[in-house]
């Protein structure tokens, strides 16, 4: 029966809302029990939605409405104000609904009693418990709880929650887990907790982390943020091992200093190494952002030293148009990358950058301040070979578009000064003024520059040459090409074009001997290099030219969207005469024209992508360079790669890589690299992967080369992930993406 509206207005709206209060806050404690401030990760297997038909009706109420209505099956009112409530106990106010067996009200303490089956339900808490206690005044206390987050599929019980009047909360008894009903893989137990609201921070005592009934951490004393607010201390430990490490165990230490500024300590313990600090601090302010990362053995056991590697990345904006940029980095040795890098990539860093450069920029300028070195890490790079110190390099660059009559100018200028042990060294001026007309009518354009390059140099250490070495000349250059276009398909949905260019490129011959090369190098011939008006990139040589690049691309276009599916390139320049200038330790070989060049993209069609690149030198009669890369991808967990690469003389490689799913719960991955020029594996792995709703487990087995002289390690990764915890171990996940092109791992489809 419904117990008389007069009856029914009566129990004060104090009373619902210190419930409700008390409810969340002890819900938001519970909630926040496991022993570090990890996210939700992981997929979730059940679909976020209605687990109870009444919250269809509770979603479609208005939140904001303050009336209050209260239902039993039988009540008692008091003369003095009390009321006693029977059977089926409903109170409801906008989106909250609370139910219980009986409810006792004491108008004068202010308080209600709640006994039987107590039930709190709203679009996102399910509360269950079997008694609840509550005063006008917030201090309450309520046993044997139980609650779900309805839409993250978190759940978790207290024995007992007692809530003060300053806001704190002691729960004891607590278990949390992200299973499913039913399903308790895993769970943390906390012997007590304590939350303070007002901090957003809570303690923990006596916490055990159980996987399948089986602790696997314990930690007598915890404290953590309630809430998505950070909080020093410590996170998880991770463990995994390697050929020359041996077995690694390291637990991070997170230092939360300001809002903008953070930093990790992670103490990691290599058997074979000895002990290792490794340091990471991040700021953001208005202006700056950055990252000082650093890594200190204190003590190797094999080489009796002391090793460390650290970098810094730093940028700052001082306006919109000027900023500073910093990228340095210091290893201890040359085989440090070797001895603790994680693959085969480690053996190539031939050099380590250190660069700091001030920029900028206005409407027609841009200028620029660098300072730049290297630490050689490749100890086999002879003395002449190593890069040079620029201590400072200056750089001006002025432009200026629509001029009158379709006139544009630009201005290049460079001052640098390098600096070697060995060989010439010095100060190196260059300057290039242009003058351009380009004019565009229906798809098709015609473009002129000419310009005027000089450089001076002023040298040291110069052996049999002059010391004040300079080249003059003029650069001119004539561009014209169309684009058109034509619909195909059988409903004119595709956008096919043809777009042919020519390039006529002018530079008469000077003698460039004399000059020094500090940092410039003859590049691969590709579509961008086609059209450049000098052979080589730095300004040590001008490569004099009579010429025409002509190429032809073709497209292949969604018509009402622009999306390409299909890219085809091909290209040559053709010299009317034969090319003189060169680097000392180039060809002396005739040229008669440049390499042919190819070019070939497939994106995005029926679940295939392909990028093919083919570089052919016509005038020695061989292949210069070759690229094939063949992806199928119909997921974003399910893809192969096949690739290959081609560098004359230098590097022949296939590489095939895959991640596909063996069934709903099972993933396996894979990769192989074989150098065909030596005979060789040079990188391959396996893995294996099962993923449920609750929990997951990734092991990877490697061996890879990790030396310049070639010889391989062996490597065993294992990770456990704890769905909406945490991950322990060795982060495969992160490897697995870089590792295989295009893979990123999708969360099983939802389940009932």
């Amino acid at each position: 029966m419904r117990t008389p509206s007069a009856r029914s207005d009566r129990p004060p709206r104090w009373l619902l809302s210190s419930f409700i209060a008390a409810v969340l806050a002890g819900l938001a404690a519970q909630t926040a029990a496991a022993p570090a401030p990890q996210p939700l990760q992981g997929p979730q297997c059940r679909s976020p939605g209605p687990l109870d038909p009444r919250l269809d009706e509770l979603r479609q109420a208005d939140p904001q409405d303050p009336r209050i209505d209260v239902t039993s099956d039988t009540g008692d009112l008091g003369r003095d104000g009390d009321a006693n409530l029977h059977g089926n106990v409903t109170i409801r106010s906008g989106q909250r609904l609370l139910r219980a067996d009986q409810a006792h009200i004491d108008s004068e303490r202010r308080n209600v009693d709640l006994s039987g089956k107590v039930e709190y339900l709203d679009p996102q808490l399910h509360v269950r418990g079997q008694s609840g206690s509550f005063q006008g005044n917030g201090v309450g206390e309520f046993s044997g709880a139980e609650f779900e987050l309805l839409l993250l599929s978190v759940r978790g019980a207290a024995e007992s929650a007692k809530l003060r009047s300053n806001g704190e909360i002691d729960l004891t008894g607590v278990r949390y887990t992200a299973c499913p009903p039913g399903n308790r893989d895993w769970q943390i137990q906390a012997g007590s907790i304590s939350i303070d609201q007002k901090d957003h921070s809570g303690t923990g005592r006596d916490i055990r982390l159980e996987f399948m009934g089986v602790p696997i951490l314990y930690a007598p004393w915890i404290t953590f943020p309630v809430g998505d607010q950070r909080k020093s201390g410590l996170l998880f430990p991770t463990i995994g091992s390697s050929g020359k490490g041996g077995t690694q165990i390291a637990v991070p230490w997170y230092w939360n200093i300001a809002p903008n500024m953070d930093a990790t300590f992670t103490g990691r313990l290599l058997s074979a190494r000895g002990a290792r600090l490794d340091p990471e601090f991040r700021y953001l302010t208005e202006d700056s952002r950055g990252i000082l990362d650093a890594e200190y053995l204190f003590h190797d056991k094999v080489t009796d030293t002391a090793r460390s590697f650290v970098e810094w990345r730093h940028v700052t904006r001082f306006d919109e148009g000027t900023r500073l940029l910093v990228d340095a980095a210091n290893v201890s040795d040359s085989s440090y990358f070797e001895d603790f890098g994680s693959g085969f990539e480690s053996t190539s860093i031939i050099a380590l950058n250190r660069l700091a450069e001030f920029r900028h920029d206005t409407e027609h300028w841009s200028l620029r301040a660098r300072t730049q070195d290297y630490q050689i890490i490749d100890q086999s790079l002879s003395p002449q070979d190593r890069p040079y110190t620029i201590l400072p390099r200056l750089t001006a660059t002025g432009l200026w578009r629509d001029l009158p009559a379709g006139f544009a100018a630009a201005v290049y200028a460079e001052a640098e000064d390098f600096q070697r042990n060995i060989g010439p060294d010095g100060l190196r001026i260059d300057t290039v003024p242009k003058l351009g007309w380009r004019v565009d009518r229906g798809g098709a354009y015609l473009a002129a520059d000419a310009g005027w390059r000089y450089t001076h140099y002023s040298l040291t250490n110069v052996s049999g040459g002059p010391d004040s070495p300079s080249r003059s000349l003029p650069i001119a250059s004539v561009d014209s090409g169309l684009v058109l276009e034509r619909t195909t398909g059988p409903a004119g949905e595709r956008l096919q074009t043809l777009e042919p260019r020519v390039l006529y490129l002018y530079v008469p011959y000077r003698n460039q001997n004399d000059l020094p090369v500090f940092d410039t190098a003859l590049p691969d011939m590709n579509t961008v290099q086609l059209y450049r008006d000098n052979r080589y990139v730095g300004a040590d040589r001008q490569s004099d030219a009579n010429q025409v690049s002509v190429g032809l691309t073709t497209r292949l276009l969604d018509a009402a969207h622009g999306r390409q599916y299909l890219s085809a390139t091909v290209g040559e320049a053709f010299y009317f005469t034969q090319p003189r200038v060169r680097l000392p330790d180039e060809s002396p070989a005739p040229l008669s024209s440049s390499n042919l060049i190819a070019e070939l993209e497939l994106a995005a069609f029926a679940n295939w992508n392909a990028r093919f690149g083919y570089d052919w030198n016509p005038n020695e009669n061989f292949t210069q360079k070759s690229e094939v890369l063949l992806q199928y991808k119909p997921a974003n967990d399910q893809i192969v790669n096949l690739g290959y690469r081609f560098l004359h003389d230098q590097v022949e490689q296939a590489d095939i890589s895959a991640a596909w799913p063996i069934s709903r719960d099972w993933r396996g991955f894979a990769r192989w690299v074989y150098s065909i020029r030596d005979q060789r594996t040079v990188d391959q792995f396996v893995g294996l992967e099962y993923s449920s709703c609750c929990w997951g487990v990734r092991v990877i087995v490697r061996r890879f080369i990790n030396s310049r002289s070639g010889s391989s390690e062996n490597s065993v990764g294992l990770e456990l992930e704890l769905k909406g915890l945490s991950s322990v171990g060795t982060d495969n996940g992160a490897f697995l993406r870089s590792a295989i092109r295009g893979y990123s791992a999708l969360p099983p489809a939802p389940r009932s």
